[in-house]
């Protein structure tokens, strides 16, 4: 297939590239450069991509690169945590004015075919039970528990302390960040499109990616990489709350294996479907922290307590879908991926690459 990739150059986007490469695809890059990503020029790695600098909102510039395309993978987002609100704008028109204008053009095009970079977020906090009332919903933390080191989030009908389990695609959806708001709104433009045009979507949901090439020493970047940047300063990677956060950390080429997987799938007769890609592992923040720096022989973790607005305490995925629709199941197995993560090459910040 011919394949445009958005975000190619980017941590994920890259992976998929070179994947989709080795199993005889066509592929083409786009990718803005943000800088607090990229710096001012595309790392190494996508060098053997043909890969066009420019923005995902340009019409004219989507319309011509989509000519001759049979599907679109799309990664490009602002992505992270973020600084605060005042990101709002730019998540918002990045990740969802962007996405609005790829859909309107792939209909223009013709191209009926989307892998699109889903995400974790967009469940808020987990699964959970209690031992009264079942299954339940959580609402958010209070800033006072969590100022008294009252971490786990209490049943919304009784108080008591819930027991966190496995999120499965058709839980509700509450993002509690600006970044998953436009996650979420990403799902619904393309779903619409979907049930629009009769094109198909599969939303890959990906857990916590970490390996090589992620973004370093930005806002933006993933706590596995935030780790170790300390470490190499010399300073014990600081973990919030009590450490005991369950996450699912999924390797940056299992997620390509997974929209290889998607891309030659039968698309989901339903046109929109979304699946978690994760590895079905759980582990906590701690766990990673303590990890790592065995692995890099720095200083042990220490524990500050606090969090920051928009945390979860629990989200950990239930993998048996993408297992049953895609025939998808990680093979890095967190040791494994954590051992060579401590030593892999990263994507230097704006002004060191």
């Amino acid at each position: 297939m011919r394949v445009l990739i958005t975000g190619g150059a980017g941590f994920i986007g890259s992976h998929i590239a070179d994947r989709l490469t080795a199993d005889g695809h066509d592929v083409l890059l786009l990718d803005t450069l943000l800088a607090q990503a990229h710096g001012d020029h595309p790392a190494p790695w996508s060098g053997g991509h043909e890969l066009v600098r420019g923005d995902l909102r340009d019409a004219a510039l989507v319309r011509r690169l989509l000519s001759g395309m049979d599907a679109v993978c799309h990664q490009a987002a602002m992505v992270g945590h973020g600084i605060d609100p005042s990101d709002a704008p730019g998540y918002a028109a990045h990740n969802d004015l962007g996405t609005a204008v790829l859909l309107a053009e792939m209909y223009a095009a013709g191209v009926d075919r989307l892998l699109l970079a889903g995400s974790m977020v967009v469940y808020g906090e987990g699964r959970y039970d209690c031992p009264e009332h079942g299954a339940v919903r959580p609402g958010p933390r209070r800033r006072a528990d969590l100022d008294a080191g009252r971490y786990e989030p209490p049943c919304p009908a009784c108080g008591r302390d819930l027991v966190p389990g496995l999120v499965g695609e058709g839980a509700p959806l509450d993002p509690r960040s600006t970044y998953a708001a436009t996650k979420l709104a990403q799902e619904y433009l393309a779903g619409a499109w979907a049930r629009q045009t009769g094109g198909s979507v599969w939303s890959l949901r990906y857990h916590n990616v970490y390996g090589p090439r992620m973004p370093r020493d930005t806002p933006y970047a993933g706590v596995a990489s935030i780790f170790r940047s300390a470490l190499e300063r010399g300073e014990p990677p600081r973990v919030f709350e009590d450490g005991a956060q369950r996450r699912d950390f999924v390797h940056v080429t299992d997620v390509a294996a997974a929209n290889a997987l998607a891309l030659t799938a039968d698309p989901p007769p339903e046109g929109f479907a979304a699946v978690n890609v994760c590895s079905g592992e759980p582990h906590t923040i701690g766990d990673l922290a303590g990890t790592l720096a065995a692995q890099m022989g720095g200083p042990e973790p220490v524990i500050v307590g606090g969090a920051r607005p928009g945390d979860v305490r629990h989200v950990v995925a239930d993998p048996a879908l993408a297992r049953r629709r895609l025939g998808f199941s990680a093979r890095i197995g967190f040791t494994e991926g954590v051992a060579a993560f401590a030593t892999d090459p990263l994507r230097e910040p704006a002004g060191r690459s």
